[in-house]
């Protein structure tokens, strides 16, 4: 009962750290993550942060995966309710838009791209492998619209997924600019007119 205790208590004190980390990277990215601030952010010592996590390294290769985890709980899992294909699809943009405007003072896996793709290492691999699985997720999300009969049977799901991506990079980048409210107007507008011009 002890042991089980200790393992429970560790985890939470682990999950509280990790929760602290996410927010500081959402605001200054994973490389002004260090273990002296989070330490003060938490109220624990250095060593005990250490404790949880052995380098600077792991600690954000697992803010990193926060980061992952819930982009998919806020953006895919309500959306797999949707029916398959079209009706999906439209669920994760909409879902997406509300994501970038929930996090309008930054979102983690987009500065963690700019912040690794020139670099070699662990993080650019779990960033790569990351923005890839997304990536196969739209790809098949948009086959499934072609099997559906939503899309044309000539659609190229890989090119529609980069379009894709690339409205709702303009979303995070118009939306620090000019406001998340029309940023997300045109956005959802043309996503709307992308899929409509891909109609059988």
């Amino acid at each position: 009962m002890n042991t089980l205790s200790h393992t429970g208590k560790r985890a939470a004190t682990r999950d509280v750290i990790l929760d602290s980390a996410y927010a500081l990277a959402c605001e200054g990215g994973l490389e002004a993550l260090s273990i002296g601030t989070l330490a003060s952010s938490v109220g624990m010592s250095k060593s005990g942060v250490f404790a949880h996590f052995g380098s600077r390294e792991d600690l954000q290769l697992a803010v990193l995966d926060v980061g992952k985890d819930r982009f998919i709980a806020d953006v895919l899992v309500p959306a797999l309710k949707q029916p398959r294909g079209l009706p999906r699809l439209r669920a994760i943009v909409a879902n997406w838009i509300a994501w970038v405007h929930r996090y309008q003072s930054g979102c983690l896996l987009l500065s963690a791209v700019s912040e690794y793709d020139g670099r070699e290492g662990a993080l650019r691999e779990a960033v790569l492998a990351q923005q890839a699985g997304w990536r196969d997720e739209l790809k098949k999300t948009i086959a499934q619209a072609v099997q559906e009969g939503h899309l044309r049977a000539d659609t190229d799901a890989a090119q529609l997924a980069f379009e894709v991506q690339a409205l709702m990079l303009a979303l995070h980048h118009d939306g620090g600019l000019f406001g998340h409210e029309e940023a997300g107007r045109h956005a959802a507008a043309a996503f709307e007119r992308l899929w409509r011009s891909g109609q059988p």
